[in-house]
């Protein structure tokens, strides 16, 4: 269909070589010659954008512009103007043009104006298919030839920032590539962790930084240089998230490292969170504090000791640090509200902050978030909007003017599922569809990377015949009883607790404040 232009100025007769030219190159040009008859046009015409003189007699083009928006919120205009007062360039912003030209105007400003409203979402298209093409060979060969964490981190990271970029791309096409690619990539992503996994505890030699070290290594550092840190951890955060909102983040705060870490297996809060504040693996947790563990099977919560295993963990350090630390779903929901200057007035403030998880863990349940984040992109597309207008935004906003440092980080992330894979055990066997621990687990060993001595992994146990067995890439684990059923229900949700680049490489970010 042939895009209709609107041209509003009240000399329009000098404009005729422009509007030629326009025609010439395949618009349908409609013309007037005050606000009036603009607005009237607009309301009468499928138009596409419209040019607005902003010095007319009569209605102005600041007078007209609101009408127009009225009638067609979306509909894209851009300001044409002899002047170049401030306040003149201000006032139309204000009023939300699209664009502003100064006159006299010449056919190529014009024409760009064009494709970039009219054309723009096809051209950023037709140009990201082009590149992620191009890519798509480079990372395909990166694929191929990773051999170490480095590689893989390389690989993840561009895969997630083409999540980011396609994600409001209307080409399906495109994200199928995207999506083939990275079931590909963690196929071979699961060898990698199968083959290499239990010597990252065996050796001295290259590893990527493992939950347990985060704090010692990237926390901890900062405070003993002097800084006052806010330490943000997000509950089932991804990489791919974090990159999402950083526009957003990034209006008060510098990105002053951009990292990731890898964490544990099960990728599951009660063993990566818990290792990532005692510094320790969880078998050694389990030895060194039993009282602050407690095993899949037990009733109890399995996240209730953190402030604890922190203090813990400074106090083996010989750290004199004086720490806050609040958990929550909400800032909303903390009693009596929150006094910032006084939770970040310690050398570390911890914020354990677990509404993502919520999020994720309620798509499970709830048919409308099924449909609100029915794929990745729209997943992406949700985190946004829930970090846009959220009190975790605020509080950040906030915490900007109070000089201190912010590390964000997650304990893991999350995988959208799709193939079930059968595993057999007794009643006492763990219920995690990403990962299980049992003493009778029945499986393919094929399809899992399964741990027989949980304690080479540095994994506790209940039983002296408990086994662990993860599930690898978009797996999940069914038991045969009404297999089917649960096959169903549980297909493309987001889970977490095995091997994946989504669950297993996370976000670890460094922020300053933005200088004012």
């Amino acid at each position: 269909m042939q895009p209709t232009i609107l041209w509003v100025d009240d000399e329009i007769d000098l404009l005729r070589p422009h509007i030629i030219f326009l025609e010439q190159k395949g618009y349908h040009v409609l013309t007037a010659s005050n606000g009036h008859d603009a607005i009237e046009l607009v309301s009468q015409n499928p138009i596409d954008l419209v040019f607005l003189d902003e010095n007319m007699p009569g209605i102005g083009g600041l007078g007209t512009l609101p009408k127009i928006k009225a009638i067609k919120p979306t509909l894209p205009v851009v300001m044409v103007t002899k002047s170049e007062e401030e306040n003149i360039m201000d006032m139309a912003v204000g009023a939300q043009i699209s664009d502003y030209l100064i006159k006299p105007v010449n056919p190529k400003q014009v024409l760009l104006v064009v494709k970039k409203f009219v054309h723009g979402k096809e051209l950023v298209s037709e140009k990201q298919l082009a590149d992620y093409r191009n890519e798509f060979r480079l990372i395909s060969d990166l694929i191929a030839t990773a051999k170490n964490h480095l590689d893989w981190t390389v690989i993840y990271r561009k895969l997630a920032m083409w999540q980011v970029k396609l994600s409001d791309n209307p080409d399906s096409s495109l994200k199928q590539m995207l999506e083939m690619q990275f079931e590909e990539a963690n196929q071979v992503f699961g060898k990698f962790v199968k083959a290499n996994y239990l010597q990252w505890f065996q050796t001295k030699g290259a590893k990527p930084l493992l939950s347990p070290s985060v704090l010692r290594n990237k926390v901890f550092p900062l405070i003993s240089s002097g800084n006052k840190v806010l330490l943000l951890v997000i509950d089932n955060f991804r990489y791919d998230q974090w990159k999402i909102i950083q526009p957003i983040i990034t209006e008060s705060w510098q990105v002053n490292r951009d990292e990731t870490y890898f964490s544990i297996l099960p990728t599951a809060t009660q063993y990566a969170r818990n290792a990532l504040f005692a510094g320790l693996m969880p078998l050694e947790i389990h030895k060194t504090y039993p009282d602050l563990w407690v095993f899949d099977e037990e009733n109890e919560g399995k996240n209730l000791f953190e402030k604890k295993l922190l203090t813990a963990q400074l106090q083996r350090l010989g750290l004199n640090i004086n720490f806050s630390y609040i958990k929550t779903n909400t800032l909303k929901g903390i009693a009596g509200g929150l006094n910032i200057k006084e939770f970040l007035g310690n050398s570390l403030a911890v914020l354990v902050y677990n509404f993502v998880d919520v999020m994720s863990h309620s798509r499970t349940d709830s048919e409308m978030m099924r449909s609100l984040a029915a794929d990745e992109s729209a997943y992406l597309s949700l985190t946004r909007s829930w970090f846009l207008h959220s009190d975790l935004k605020e509080f950040l906003d906030q915490a900007a003017n109070l000089g201190v440092q912010v590390v964000l980080t997650t304990d893991h992330g999350a995988i959208r599922v799709k193939n079930p894979v059968k595993v057999v055990g007794d009643r006492a066997t763990s219920t995690n569809l990403r990962y299980k621990l049992g003493r009778s687990l029945n499986y393919n060993p094929k399809e899992v990377l399964a741990i027989r001595k949980p304690e080479e992994a540095h994994l506790p146990k209940p039983n002296i015949s408990s086994s662990f067995i993860f599930a690898l890439a978009n797996d999940f684990l069914a038991y045969p009883n009404n297999f089917n059923y649960y096959a169903s229900y549980y297909r493309d949700t987001f889970q977490h607790g095995g091997i994946s680049l989504e669950e297993m490489i996370v976000p670890l970010v460094t922020l300053n404040p933005q200088k004012r």
